[in-house]
């Protein structure tokens, strides 16, 4: 088994790349220390490499995920019923040190996004808004929420969110079904 010791400002420069953050001088030494952490993580290679997305593995997927991840992803409609949830939960991992899923979890640089879908922007207790999210008048959907991955700052221009954004639409649909079956209430 392999160790990995990761300093201060190569862990900054890892959460700077995956929230789509400035480039730094250490960029390409974060991404091979990334690749290492991922190496030394007994699994976690196999998970990394994208999975087909035919529809019967999405549904198998969805069933592993627990009995209502069908009944969710069919109340959302096409696209993401067949989205890739193994996509979703890899893209997650971006997503990850700025937020929390479980009910209850503490916030982090972002809000807990425990039962996002169909709360009000802005509306999860004790997170300390931007005045942009504080204004915004909206319920998170899955096409609001589709917008907002695809672009945060040009969606709602004076939100604090350093994601640059995720640009190909079905790792978007991918990562909104992943986020449905795990944040559902």
């Amino acid at each position: 088994m392999r160790t990995l010791t990761l300093t201060a400002a190569s862990l900054f420069a890892l959460t700077l790349a995956a929230c789509g953050g400035e480039e730094t001088e250490n960029a390409e030494i974060a991404g091979a220390e990334r690749e290492a952490a991922v190496e030394a993580v007994p699994g976690e290679a196999e998970r990394e490499a994208p999975a087909q997305s035919d529809t019967d593995d999405t549904r198998a997927a969805a069933a592993e995920n627990g009995p209502d991840a069908q009944a969710i992803l069919a109340g959302f409609g096409a696209p993401y019923t067949g989205a890739d949830l193994s996509n979703g939960e890899r893209l997650w991992r971006r997503c990850q040190s700025c937020h929390t899923l479980p009910e209850g979890a503490r916030h982090m640089v972002g809000p807990n996004l425990h039962g996002l879908f169909e709360r009000e922007v802005g509306g999860a207790e004790g997170f300390r808004y931007s005045s942009a999210l504080q204004q915004a008048d909206f319920e998170w959907s899955p096409e609001q929420l589709d917008q907002w991955l695809a672009d945060p700052r040009g969606f709602l221009p004076g939100n604090r969110m350093s994601f640059s954004g995720l640009r190909n639409e079905e790792d978007r649909t991918d990562l909104i079904a992943w986020l449905a079956v795990e944040t559902a209430q």
